[in-house]
């Protein structure tokens, strides 16, 4: 959130304000049902509640406050809504949702406030949330969609908002019907009644808008869910079979024009000077503009690199017209910058400092130094692009001092203020249309593109344009998952039990110094039980734009703690798995999991080799992130010119009630295949102060040769769901490497894996 710090979510300055502010902190959270100003309607609609509006030919319109990045959240929401309004799912519509507080995603925040841990459910967490929450209701703009929170954030109000519509539908019947609304029922978008009348919700909706919202609705019981833990088709399936759905580089608005960019390949570098003079004689060609170093916003570290656009009527002839540009570039401070000199500077903090303690309990350096045994091991992982399969883009048109913004983002409000910023207006003279995004993982929370294109489209004298990045300049100039190294000592008692762990990394804040205790998170707060452990940070920047990724500080916080917990079991000569058990003997949440992948892998058993007559082990990991429990058991072999092969892999997940058991399958699979691909292939180097890797082909995602088959099992639940689109992550690198060792007595402490 722009300009909020720590100290605000501990309500430090509540006092000052006195007891008028108290009153208002310990009143109820605000309903989340209605709107400040009246929906929008077509002719033949009205709207019930901020969230659904009912049209005569009795289709449903559900607000959407997503984005559809192809995690399913459209269908897992809309299905939410349908289930307790009783509507006809063939008759469900989409609608972006406008700019009001009902609408923000406040499970994005208040579940991941950085100075509490999931499993502390204490009064200084709740009041913080209850705090927040209020804060969050009052201010429209924060909308948005990350840190797996779509369903988690919009579970009740969607739910609420449903009954509530079903609960007017039903007493616009009665009343027409003259009978008593406990005598009518719902189904399919109508409401029956015992005598045999009929009505669909289309005929009844200008009535039950007249009248007042009900005080209290009445849930249902997860038993009576028609949908809700269904695998009902996806909402988006047919338009994106049939070519029809939109996302973001497929816009046309009327006059378009298109808008190439070329920025300095060295980080942080700018435009000297350049000479346009052979590019403007060009045919189509309408201008060519410098453009200055650009933030990336909302969690994130550093700028883009100045550039050079050009503006033509075609994107050929704008990317013809860039060839023809001669630029003179500032290279900057960060000419000499490298990979080496980057993970120098990360180790020299951990040689010379501490680090902050972001979780500490009982004296871990006393138990260590009187520990029986300890070992300690050093980790890291490298710098990750998004690599987005659609390339950065946006279309922006600023005309009589008002803008439209075509873009296919993580946060429209976000969008709206840097826009407003970028044009010098006001951010209600913004108007975002949100598309698909071809994918996200976080690349599209950030704004820097859109700036770009809004300040394109200062030049165009009120044309829209659109500005595309290469898949070269996406690479290049990513916000990029920070490179971290991280030291972890345990010791042991006599009789194996650890008795104390410390651990200390050093990276990135991601431009969020006032919540720097999210960069242990997933180390900080795991479930496993230590008597005496400290987990520290140490921040450190460098000319390399950071910023979140998906599974965000757990991609490389999982990656360390499962790999370390393995290393201790392996130290005490313990099977891994029930060296993990032991230590979550008092969680019955992470148990059931556990056991669960264990049973469901065969673990213990031999595997047989392959065909090949290569050998095969396995290795475990489990993580909490997100509310959701994910454990994978990883089997692997190793070639002959030491490739290490995954061939299959087997999930677990507890995240709580199972909303669609299609998407939270289709979303392990892709986070297991997203985090392969960084465990085994991913790494951004940097050489001069410049990005080496371009495209695919050195920034390689896994093959379809190379994905190994994934069985997906959903631990029942009737608990308040938790994420699905990030939590598969984070383990599936620790159960590779833990895996190799597994097969080969080598431990793999660097990612991407590589066998020496």
């Amino acid at each position: 959130m722009p300009n909020f710090k720590r100290r605000h979510f501990i309500l430090g300055g509540i006092g000052a304000v006195g007891a008028l502010a108290i009153g208002w902190v310990a009143l109820p959270a605000r309903q989340r049902l209605t709107t400040g100003k009246p929906l929008p309607v077509q002719q033949g609609q009205v709207a019930l509640n901020g969230w659904v509006k009912v049209s005569a030919d009795n289709s449903i319109t559900i607000m959407i406050a997503a984005a559809e990045m192809g995690q399913g959240a459209h269908t897992g929401l809309a299905a939410l809504l349908a289930d307790e309004m009783d509507a006809d799912w063939a008759q469900m519509k989409l609608e972006q949702a406008g700019d009001d507080g009902i609408y923000n995603n406040q499970a994005m925040i208040l579940d991941n406030l950085p100075m509490f841990t999931e499993e502390d459910n204490g009064i200084a967490k709740r009041s913080t949330q209850h705090v927040m929450g209020r804060i969050l209701r009052e201010i429209p703009g924060f909308w948005g969609t990350g840190g797996s929170s779509s369903i988690r954030d919009q579970w009740l109000p969607l739910r609420q908002a449903g009954a509530s519509a079903r609960a007017l539908l039903i007493a616009a019947a009665a009343q027409m019907w003259k009978v008593p609304a406990g005598e009518c029922r719902t189904e399919a978008s109508r409401v029956l009644h015992a005598s045999g009348k009929s009505t669909g919700y289309g005929e009844l909706a200008a009535t039950a808008a007249q009248l007042p919202l009900p005080e209290n609705v009445t849930l249902k019981d997860p038993a009576q869910f028609k949908l809700i833990g269904k695998p009902v088709r996806r909402i988006d399936n047919a338009a994106k079979l049939n070519g029809t759905a939109t996302f973001g580089i497929d816009v046309l608005p009327e006059g378009l024009l298109y808008a190439s960019i070329a920025m300095c390949p060295t980080l942080g570098g700018k435009v000297a000077h350049f000479d346009a003079t052979a590019a403007q004689s060009l045919p189509g060609v309408r201008k060519v503009i410098a453009l200055d170093p650009v933030a990336g916003g909302l969690a994130s570290f550093g700028t883009t690199c100045g550039g050079v656009a050009a503006i033509a009527d075609t994107p050929y002839h704008a990317m013809r017209a860039l060839d023809k540009v001669m630029i003179e570039w500032d290279h900057g401070m960060a000419a000499t910058l490298s990979s080496q000199t980057i993970f120098a500077a990360l180790t020299d903090a951990l040689d010379h400092n501490e680090g902050k303690a972001h979780f500490a309990h009982g004296d871990a350096p006393a138990a260590m130094k009187s520990a029986a045994k300890t070992i300690s091991a050093e980790y890291r992982v490298p710098f990750l692009a998004h690599a987005t399969m659609e390339p950065m883009n946006c279309a922006v048109q600023f005309k009589d001092g008002a803008a439209t913004v075509w873009v296919g983002t993580q946060g429209p409000g976000f969008v709206r203020s840097a826009v407003a910023k970028a044009l010098g207006i006001g951010s209600d003279k913004v108007e975002v249309k949100l598309t698909y995004l071809g994918g996200g993982f976080g690349r599209r929370t950030f704004t820097d593109n859109v700036v770009q294109a809004a300040l394109l489209a200062r030049e165009t004298n009120g044309a829209p344009v659109q500005l595309i990045w290469s898949r070269e300049q996406d690479m290049a100039h990513d916000f990029y998952r920070p490179a971290f190294v991280s030291r972890w000592q345990a010791g042991f008692d006599a009789q194996g039990k650890v008795v104390a762990l410390q651990a200390t990394s050093a990276g990135s804040s991601m431009g969020a110094p006032g919540f720097a205790d999210a960069a242990t998170e997933g180390a900080s707060d795991t479930a496993y039980a230590f008597a005496n452990v400290r987990v520290a940070h140490q921040t450190v920047e460098s000319a390399v734009p950071t910023g979140i990724w998906r599974s965000v500080n757990h991609s490389q916080n999982g990656f360390f703690t499962e790999s370390f917990v393995d290393e201790c079991a392996t130290a005490t000569g313990q099977d891994p798995l029930a060296f993990r058990a032991d230590l979550l003997r008092n969680d019955e949440h992470h148990l059931r999991v556990l056991h669960r992948v264990a049973q469901l892998s065969k673990w213990g058993q031999p595997l047989d080799p392959m065909a090949d007559g290569a050998k095969c082990a396995r290795g475990i990991a489990i993580h909490r992130s997100f509310g959701s429990i994910v454990a994978h058991v990883a089997e692997v072999s190793v070639t002959a010119d030491k490739q290490i092969r995954v061939h299959r892999v087997t999930c677990v997940i507890d995240c709580g009630i199972a909303v669609n058991p299609n998407l939270i399958r289709q979303q392990m699979e892709s986070a297991i295949v997203f985090g392969l691909s960084a465990a085994l292939h991913g790494e951004i180097t940097i050489d001069k102060g410049q990005v080496q890797q371009s495209n695919f082909h050195d920034y390689a995602a896994l093959r379809m040769s190379e994905c190994p088959v994934i069985e997906v099992d959903i631990i029942p639940s009737t608990d308040a769901p938790g994420g699905v689109g990030e939590p598969g992550v984070p383990p599936i690198a620790p159960a590779v490497a833990n895996a190799v060792f597994a097969l080969t007595g080598q431990r793999l402490r660097s990612l991407p894996l590589k066998l020496a």
